[in-house]
């Protein structure tokens, strides 16, 4: 049956129900208008003056020539049947009527429907007020009542009085009842919104519309990833084996990506038919009786539309969960709940499921689909699997960033009248993944921008060589883990880590950047003092965050002085104690598990935890440079466009003990002295500087050790 089939039959129905009703209140006014036998007539006496009618007569006085207006005539019961029989057969279609879709989903008796149709009928039809007013003998009750709903219908209920029967109890009725008024006389109404669902209006509560939001739900056109989708139904299955018992399961959805979870939610709603909104607990009312009256509102808008509700429960306060739990408790609607690490509390029945994004085999196939419909010249290359193994996208961000990709490949083939060349291609592709995929971590801690190259990083070949292997696993780990099958044999240290141990300025942090420039990976120094809380508990969910969020960017981790963060696990004696072991044991932890580079720089390498430095794979000592190191260094602190006075004598700057960021120091403030006086960067000048750089480290040092004399004796 068409939309605009069963609108049509509902009308008619309404129709039928108000005529019905017409009848019915007109009968009970016609027998309300004969008056009863008094006590002391009885039917068999008949005087000339009486005239008898069954148990009712009605007496003429002879002496007065009244003339008694007669009642109107019964409506026939023909056409009263004829009405109830019209609505039993319109009642048989299916779907049945609004109203039969009510009781079915509320569990409204006949009696109920009755009283709801009545309700209903005031708003209507313009003479049902004065039938009820009529009916009731009573020009002051122009509105229904349980006392005329009473008289009215057949086979009444008194249980329609009780707070906890439908009518009341899911808030169908408007009940005006002043001062001490009897609940049976008291003005009866229709909730309006109930009145529109009657006449085939199904929308969401205007007393809900500001509390709630619905969730955006992705097309389905497209079917999701295998892993996903076995998510999708399994939580499907569990749904519906609880509504066969009526006690429906909250559904807690953990991990760390949001999008996913709205995703899964969403195909889980499309499946069951309903409609998925959001609620921010911050608007949950307070207060009992609107507490309350939100609570069966919601129950009631979610089998009438049907609807289910989407939380998020991260950053709530304790009175925020204590609400949520009052509510939970209270409604059996599908709910899901948006957490990373805390339970629910809840007495009402719930179970938890992980949410991840799709796993890296599906991320690489769907990198293939999107650009194979998009960029041809992918169809034979690589970049799919690089895509895949470096970054962790959704599926709905890896087809918007190949569009992108194809939309950008286009403008420059339009612009230069010829395809742009691969490589190009790859690194605008390449860079709109790291762009995107960045978002989460600069919350977290601070982007690096990586500039330094091979040739500017000076050490030893033993150092440089452990360098260039740590670069050639990042690029080649997808090939040794997944096509030589080393994942399948290893339940740990996937991730690449490394410790880079030495004296501030030997180069630490500039190796860092090195590998990032190769790579093209962004590189994110971790703020020790925002990681580390004096809160128990509060260091773990600060790293948690940093490495969920790290995951998907595929960024390098740049964990400098790491000696105040993965310090030695001491012996325990307060809760302090076991708690910070606690700590050190979950970076542990994480560390193995993550499965990017994580670098980390220290100054004191022995205050290091032995079990951590044990499972680190590359150790790297950066040593204090020796002369032709720092030479070397010399020689390239300079760029190209810096004016050299060409009497520079490298091999005397080389003398003095200074690691490379001294050196960079002494010559950045050069510049500056011979940028102030107009004049190229000249040995005195960088003896001046050298001479600042020692006495900032306090180190001794003879004052002839910074005097220059040049080519024409003079001294500086």
């Amino acid at each position: 049956m068409s939309e605009q089939d069963w609108m049509e039959i509902n009308e008619q129905y309404l129709e039928v129900t108000l005529n019905w009703l017409r009848l019915k209140l007109q009968q009970c006014i016609n027998a309300s208008l004969i008056q009863p036998l008094t006590k002391n007539e009885h039917p068999q006496e008949k005087t000339p003056t009486e005239e008898k009618s069954g148990w009712f007569k009605r007496k003429i006085n002879p002496e007065k020539d009244n003339t008694v207006q007669l009642p109107p005539p019964s409506p026939g019961a023909n056409e009263l049947d004829y009405q109830t029989k019209e609505i039993e057969k319109l009642e048989q279609n299916n779907p049945p009527p609004a109203l039969l879709i009510l009781a079915q989903r509320l569990g409204l008796s006949r009696f109920d429907q009755q009283v709801l149709a009545l309700c209903m009928a005031m708003e209507l039809d313009t003479q049902i007020a004065g039938l009820c007013a009529q009916a009731q003998s009573d020009p002051n009750k122009p509105y229904p009542t349980f006392a005329l709903a009473f008289t009215l219908f057949d086979n009444p209920d008194w249980n329609v009085l009780s707070p906890h029967a439908p009518l009341r109890h899911w808030r169908l009725l408007e009940i005006n009842q002043p001062g001490v008024q009897p609940l049976t006389v008291a003005a009866l109404g229709a909730d309006e919104r109930i009145v529109n669902y009657l006449k085939g209006l199904n929308y969401l509560d205007d007393r809900l519309t500001p509390l709630l939001d619905p969730v955006a739900i992705e097309p389905v056109n497209e079917a999701l990833p295998p892993s996903q989708q076995q998510t999708v139904d399994k939580i499907v299955e569990r749904l519906k084996q609880s509504n066969n018992t009526h006690k429906m399961p909250v559904i807690e959805l953990s991990g760390h990506d949001t999008a996913s979870k709205h995703l899964i939610a969403g195909r889980v709603a499309t499946e069951l038919g309903i409609n998925l909104q959001t609620i921010d607990l911050k608007t949950l009312p307070s207060q009992s009786g609107d507490f309350e009256t939100f609570t069966r509102l919601w129950e009631r808008e979610s089998i009438l539309l049907p609807l289910g509700l989407y939380i998020e429960i991260n950053g709530a306060t304790d009175a925020e969960k204590t609400q949520l739990k009052r509510f939970l408790e209270r409604s059996n609607s599908v709910i899901f709940i948006e957490q990373e690490d805390t339970k629910t509390e809840t007495a009402r029945n719930h179970f938890s499921i992980e949410i991840n994004k799709p796993t890296p085999e599906e991320q690489q196939q769907l990198w293939i689909h999107a650009l194979q419909d998009n960029v041809n010249q992918y169809k034979n290359d690589n970049q799919p699997q690089r895509l895949a193994e470096q970054f962790s996208f959704s599926q709905s961000e890896i087809k918007r960033l190949a569009k992108i990709e194809f939309k950008e490949s286009v403008e420059n083939e339009l612009a230069q009248n010829e395809p742009a060349p691969n490589i190009e291609l790859h690194n605008d592709l390449w860079q709109n993944c790291r762009i995107t995929a960045r978002a989460g971590m600069e919350q977290l801690a601070r982007r690096i921008d990586a500039k330094a190259n091979w040739n500017q990083l000076v050490l030893p070949p033993a150092q440089s060589a452990l360098l260039h292997q740590i670069t050639d696993q990042v690029s080649y780990r997808n090939r040794v883990y997944e096509d030589w099958g080393f994942r399948e044999q290893m339940n740990r240290g996937l991730g690449i880590n490394a410790l880079f141990a030495g004296e501030s300025g030997t180069g630490k942090t500039m190796a860092a950047e090195v590998i990032a420039n190769e790579l093209k990976l962004d590189l994110f120094r971790i703020d020790i003092s925002a990681v580390v809380s004096k809160y128990i508990g509060e260091t773990e969910k600060n790293l948690r965050k940093l490495f969920d969020a790290a995951e998907d960017s595929g960024a390098i981790l740049f964990f400098d002085e790491a000696d105040a963060l993965f310090g030695k696990r001491s012996e325990v004696k307060d809760s302090h104690d076991r708690y910070a072991n606690i700590e050190i044991n979950y970076l542990l932890q994480r560390m193995e598990s993550y499965r990017g580079l994580a670098i980390l720089a220290t100054n004191m390498k022995s205050a290091l935890d032995k079990a951590f430095v044990r499972r680190l794979r590359f150790i790297i000592d950066f040593p204090f440079p020796d002369v032709p190191q720092r030479k070397e260094i010399w020689q390239k602190v300079f760029p190209d466009n810096t004016p050299l006075d060409e009497s520079l004598d490298l091999s005397r700057l080389a003398k003095f003990n200074l690691t490379g960021g001294n050196i960079h120091n002494v010559a950045l403030n050069a510049a500056f002295l011979a940028a102030q006086e107009n004049s190229t960067i000249t040995m005195p000048l960088l003896l001046n500087a050298t001479r600042t750089e020692y006495k900032k480290l306090e180190r001794p040092a003879k004052e002839s050790d910074f005097r220059w004399q040049g080519p024409t004796g003079v001294v500086a």
